[in-house]
């Protein structure tokens, strides 16, 4: 394949890789009841099946100069995305609560591989358009969630939850197959080039954090948006829909943030709406959650869906060059979705013993607090430093 045409064709690999990277998450909560049912899995378990691949993710990503070494980019997204893939079939394959363990375990290392090293590549080949490309990477990402969050309950209407879990699969196979044929040596480097030591900078463990709580919000509506809506009485294909509402909005938000970042070279302000959007959301959570359900939904999902790529941009606005890029961004995804997998495991110990989710919508609220705070001091044209 010529160079002028992978060029036109590497930005449709990477959203057809970036759209499989939640599935395997979302379609968890909006069966969570029937699972639990089947399965006997208690509440706090229920939280492993989106804690562990969270947790790795995190674990994984700290591995990202490694793997780069190992795989090459092209061939370790290769691997990641065909291992998120096997994850998915094993659930139809095996529908047992071993099973469902051990592909968490396999899926979220394959999403990790892929996230650690597909933001260098974008750096790289993207150039100029380096934020808006990782705009729609992030966005496509949010996709897969929407798409998997809507159509798994009804999927498992017609075919059973194992089968909702699997059907997967499917898309992950042909986004490999789209990356492999458009992607060659030539485009994907393996970037040896030394680089600082991020983890000396304190710049540094606070871009973690703050990526690490904007996303604790997401695996927290992700994992547990459904259940506190059956628990009322509402449908699993209602509980769905609104999760779909929710990733809805949130590619409508990183659409925008794609379209637009390119013209605010201060991010601060783009932050500091996001977060306000998610703390409404929250705050209709905790306060009127059946009234303001879609409003809550519609708030939240504004919030997190501009964060997520926003975070990454920022991340990526600190560093010198593409292979700093990926180091960066490598550490901030790792100890960040570490932190993050923390959210939905007190959830689910929340509703084990209290049997109410409201404590942690308030908990995210509060957070959210913290999160203004950091978004302010995020200064345009800043690089690694001592400095916080």
């Amino acid at each position: 394949m010529s160079r002028s045409a992978s060029r036109l064709l590497l930005p449709a690999a990477v959203i057809a890789v970036g759209i499989n990277l939640r599935p395997a998450l979302a379609s968890i909560g909006p069966l969570l009841d029937a699972i639990q049912r089947d399965t006997g899995l208690g509440n706090t378990g229920a939280s492993l099946l989106t804690t562990l691949p969270v947790v790795l993710m995190g674990v994984c990503l700290f591995g990202s100069a490694e793997l780069r070494r190992l795989f090459g980019e092209r061939g370790g997204i290769a691997l990641g995305t065909a291992l998120i893939a096997l994850a998915c079939a094993a659930r139809w394959w095996m529908p047992g609560l071993s099973a469902l363990l051990l592909t968490a375990v396999l899926g979220g290392i394959g999403i990790a591989i892929v996230q650690a090293l597909m933001p260098s590549v974008i750096r790289a080949r993207a150039g100029a358009g380096t934020a808006r490309l990782m705009g729609l990477y992030s966005t496509a990402i949010m996709g897969g969630a929407l798409i998997a969050s809507t159509l798994s309950p009804w999927v498992a209407r017609g075919a059973g939850w194992p089968a909702a879990l699997g059907i997967w699969a499917v898309p992950a196979l042909v986004a490999l197959a789209a990356w492999w044929m458009v992607t060659d040596r030539s485009d994907t480097a393996q970037g040896t080039a030394a680089h600082r030591a991020v983890y000396r900078f304190p710049r540094a463990w606070v871009l973690l954090a703050f990526f690490g709580l904007g996303t604790g919000a997401y695996t927290l509506v992700l994992a547990w948006l459904p259940p506190f809506y059956t628990q009322f009485g509402w449908t699993a294909e209602a509980a769905g829909a609104l999760l779909g509402f929710v990733t809805f909005a949130e590619v409508i938000s990183g659409v925008a943030v794609s379209l637009w970042i390119n013209h605010l070279p201060d991010r601060r302000p783009a932050l500091l709406i996001a977060i306000c959007a998610l703390f409404a959301g929250l705050l209709c959570l905790c306060l009127a959650p059946l009234s303001l359900a879609w409003l809550a939904a519609l708030l939240a999902g504004l919030g997190i869906g501009a964060l997520f790529p926003l975070s990454l941009i920022v991340s990526m606005d600190h560093a010198e060059d593409a292979g700093e890029a990926g180091v960066i961004v490598g550490f901030v995804q790792g100890g960040g979705y570490v932190l993050a997998a923390v959210l939905p495991f007190i959830a689910g110990l929340l509703r084990q013993h209290l049997s109410d989710l409201t404590p942690a919508w308030g908990l995210m609220a509060l957070l959210c607090v913290a999160m203004a705070a950091i978004a302010a001091r995020l200064r345009p044209g800043r690089r690694l430093s001592r400095d916080v």
